[in-house]
């Protein structure tokens, strides 16, 4: 299948999905977004994959949504329209969160806005030291959205969070590390090596078991401890029935690294 705004390379375990925009920085246009959806839809039902890694192109990560107005697909819908929201970014919100393998995101560049927004979907999100996040919605008297004003606080705090979106200034990949946003920050030259090897760790791992602790993981962000016991005891009966739990009893009884795949 060919893409005019991404780059999908598949291999090992791995779908590697790189936004392919750089003269624009990447900015999501409606075709990005079908595209990008299209790739997630795949992973979900047809398990090609067992790990997804995102990245961008170029100099940025994700500058956000294209707003120059060249993106014949938005046609009778205008910036700050909310069903702009409700059609395309939301439900690749929903998508991203729903996955059932792990996400590992090499933020490379500037992750603006809806790029923010896509970047902290990840489970494990390694950011280039060049990099910085940044949500500039007050800037155009607009609001954060893509369920950036859900997550923030859950990671960082009302404090930081407000003070991120309502001040729009930068927050470094150091920052983001120390706040709790992302998984870790290192110098440019080893950003894809060091997310790669988490991206290969995870495509050797029980990959039932991953997709049911991303879906733990929300869960127990938006319900109490009872209903987080009830949630962990049906996934635990789902994870209890794979073959990959079989093996990893198996392995620890007979004292060697489990083989694990994905089933």
């Amino acid at each position: 299948m060919s893409y005019s705004t991404i780059v999908v390379d598949r291999a090992d375990g791995i779908t590697t999905l790189t936004l392919n925009r750089p003269d624009a920085l990447n900015a999501m246009t409606t075709v990005m977004v079908e595209e990008i959806s299209r790739v997630l839809d795949d992973i979900r039902d047809n398990r090609s994959a067992r790990v997804l890694l995102l990245t961008g192109s170029g100099r940025a990560f994700c500058s956000g949504l294209d707003i120059s107005g060249d993106d014949k697909g938005r046609e009778g819908m205008r910036v700050g329209d909310g069903m702009l929201l409700e059609r395309l970014f939301n439900p690749l919100v929903e998508r991203l969160y729903a996955l059932p393998v792990p996400i590992v995101v090499a933020v490379n560049g500037p992750a603006v806005g809806a790029g923010f927004s896509v970047a902290l979907s990840g489970d494990f999100v390694v950011a280039a030291s060049s990099a910085y996040f940044l949500l500039a919605f007050v800037k155009i008297g607009m609001v954060p959205d893509m369920g950036i004003s859900w997550l923030l606080p859950r990671l960082c705090g009302r404090a930081r969070a407000q003070a991120i979106m309502m001040l729009g200034d930068r927050v470094s990949p150091q920052q983001a590390e120390d706040w709790g946003l992302i998984y870790k920050a290192v110098a440019d030259a080893e950003l894809l090596t060091a997310a790669r090897s988490i991206a290969e760790r995870l495509a050797k791992g029980p990959t039932t078991a991953y997709g049911l602790i991303r879906q733990g993981v929300r869960a127990s962000l938006e319900q109490g401890l009872s209903q987080t016991l009830w949630t962990e005891r049906t996934h635990q009966r789902l994870a209890g029935r794979t073959a990959d739990c079989e093996e990893g009893v198996t392995a620890f009884r007979e004292k060697r690294p489990p083989l694990f795949t994905g089933k």
